[in-house]
């Protein structure tokens, strides 16, 4: 199944049904009067959150959305059926935007969350609604009322605890693979990973989600390369694992190249938490990897994990880091706000 992120639809609720004009007609009974029922309600068009879905291709497919109109009304009083509903199934994780791109209308993060997008038309009423004391016999109905209709914008945003960053080939997708149970696509050229992806990490007992997004490169933040859509799938994490390739020319100005990248992208991404790792330890040798560690440490105020995926060196030590600050993050989330006191 292929990655999509974003898709543009079209929705429309269904119009009311019309009223009916109609009066009794049996035999024997002397101005029987009127008995038009009113016209249906039309359908609504509703967004959902569901399970087992983590993109949105579907929507690359079909585009318009349209719910059933109601339909119009009978004699004898008979009332018309109501226009069936359109749902659309969306991932967890899914925005929903006006036609302009800009104005969100709805963030669904949770599975069984609901929103209506579009509000069905209601039927018109049929001539019995207008019998009074002085108009016996009204002879008219109204139209139903028109549904509503308009162009959207679904964007996803995946949900996971942790995000992975850093340079093209700098060892994302084979972390990704040795922690999880992901196969994401791995070789030794830059931009094998064209689409996120998620994976599950098993540790101590305890479990997070792992995302995986392209590399950045600079300028990415301009379009450069892939550019810096892809960010928007790290901005719900916790925490992010900035992976520095141990084997590029000098790790700090890599760190500082991927830090610059993220803080002109904005929307907060650069406040959030941040385990640095040298990655592919492996193939240095002692004193390169010395110098390596010593470069980056300089560039990101902190002393760095060292690690190689390969053969799993420092990979426990960077997953405790990782669950670490996620339950940090979590239990900053659950303290209560203080009231304010005069």
């Amino acid at each position: 199944m292929k990655f999509l992120d974003e898709a543009k639809v079209y929705v429309r609720s269904g119009d009311g049904g019309p009223g009916c004009v109609s009066f009794r007609r049996e035999k024997f009974i002397e101005f029987g009067g009127p008995n038009g029922g009113d016209g249906g309600r039309g359908g609504d068009v509703w967004v959902e959150c569901v399970e087992g879905l983590n993109t949105l291709i579907d929507y690359r497919y079909q585009q318009h959305f349209k719910a059933k109109k109601g339909e119009h009304g009978m004699g004898s009083n008979c009332h018309g059926a109501n226009g069936s509903d359109t749902v659309l199934k969306v991932p967890a994780g899914t925005q929903i935007f006006a036609e302009d791109g800009e104005t969100l209308l709805a963030d669904l993060t949770e599975v069984g969350q609901r929103i209506r997008l579009a509000k069905g038309g209601n039927g018109g009423f049929g001539n019995a609604y207008f019998t009074t004391s002085t108009n016996r016999a009204p002879k008219h109905a109204n139209p139903g009322l028109e549904g509503q209709e308009m162009w959207i914008w679904l964007r996803l945003k995946l949900i996971a605890d942790a995000g992975l960053v850093g340079l093209p080939n700098a060892g994302k997708s084979t972390f990704l693979a040795s922690v999880t149970a992901a196969k994401p696509k791995i070789a030794d050229y830059p931009f094998t990973t064209l689409h996120p992806g998620l994976g599950v990490v098993r540790s101590d007992g305890r479990e997070f989600v792992l995302a995986d997004i392209p590399g950045l490169i600079e300028g990415a933040h301009e379009g450069v390369g892939l550019g810096d859509r892809f960010l928007a799938h790290v901005e719900r994490c916790r925490v992010l694992l900035h992976l520095v390739d141990g084997t590029s020319e000098h790790a700090g100005k890599t760190y500082k190249l991927v830090r610059g990248e993220i803080e002109a992208y904005g929307n907060g991404l650069a406040e959030k938490p941040e385990v640095v790792a040298l990655s592919k330890a492996d193939a240095l040798d002692a004193d390169t990897l010395k110098s390596q560690v010593a470069k980056l440490k300089r560039a990101a105020g902190r002393a760095p994990l060292v690690l190689s995926s390969a053969s799993r060196k420092g990979v426990p030590e960077a997953l405790r880091a990782l669950q670490a600050e996620i339950d940090a993050s979590a239990a900053a989330e659950a303290q209560p706000v203080a009231a304010w006191q005069p």
